[in-house]
């Protein structure tokens, strides 16, 4: 399934005239596999032992890119750190507390809500995001054995 998401999101980048570098191809790849939402820092000390040559600029350089042609959102909640996740359905995120993890889960679109804004203030909606904060699982497990 994933090589399948991986190819169509190379078929985008060609079509947007992006070349296809090892580098863009292993960060993609990454981003694709990655369920945790990781920060440029992290997806560049996963593939460092791959490619020593890679800066964090590289690696933010390449994270603009896939952002500028949809492949990506940029996730800017809670920390300083923005979190990037691979787009291929919309979804909305669940965020720790504590720790700062990020959780994908699925709900019924809110096209409703969107329709609602735009009547009511007369604003053309072009998106929305919904953000959902509590303590997850492992978090709670510390909190209780602090206690």
């Amino acid at each position: 399934m994933s090589e399948v998401i991986l190819k169509d999101a190379l078929v985008t980048l060609k079509e947007s005239g992006v070349r296809i570098t090892p580098q863009r191809h292993a960060i993609l790849e990454y981003l694709i596999s990655s369920e945790m939402h990781p920060t440029a820092d992290e997806i560049y000390k996963a593939l460092e032992g791959d490619f020593p040559n890679m800066s964090v600029a590289t690696v933010y350089n390449n994270l603009r890119v896939f952002r500028n042609t949809g492949l990506v959102k940029e996730l800017t909640y809670g920390d300083s750190s923005s979190r990037f996740d691979f787009v291929t359905h919309d979804h909305y995120h669940i965020i720790c507390d504590h720790c700062g993890k990020i959780v994908d889960f699925h709900h019924p679109g809110l096209e409703e809500v969107e329709h609602l804004a735009s009547h009511v203030t007369g604003f053309q909606v072009n998106s929305h995001r919904l953000e959902v904060y509590g303590t997850c699982p492992e978090c709670a497990v510390s909190v209780q054995k602090a206690k």
